[in-house]
């Protein structure tokens, strides 16, 4: 499964996936299918998350993280980490907000 995210800062948008295979399937199907050629190219992220919890308290993580922060497809707030380290970090420092891994599409 993949995912589509849009930066807050920057106009490509962020193709996520669990591995390369996955890359290399989305570029196949979309030539196939659909005559695109794609180029991936590595984005400096590794973890994205769905940020939960009071609107203040994440529209206020938003505002700090702002270089580190996209929408989903449904626009909903992702903070993107560059590392696992990192996430930890801003984790532990946000105990207010949920970092979920998933998010349900209803």
């Amino acid at each position: 499964m993949t995912q589509l995210f849009r930066p807050q800062f920057g106009a490509d948008f962020i193709v996520g996936a669990v591995g390369q295979l996955q890359f290399e399937v989305m570029a196949d199907r979309l030539a196939n299918e659909y005559q695109l050629e794609v180029m991936f190219e590595a984005s400096p992220f590794a973890e994205a998350r769905w940020l939960t919890g009071k609107d203040s308290e994440i529209k206020d993580f938003i505002d700090k993280h702002k270089t580190a922060m996209a929408t989903d497809i449904d626009d909903q707030p992702v903070f993107l980490a560059k590392s696992a380290w990192e996430l930890g970090y801003v984790t532990e420092r946000h105990p207010d907000l949920g970092f979920q891994r998933t998010r349900e599409r209803g």
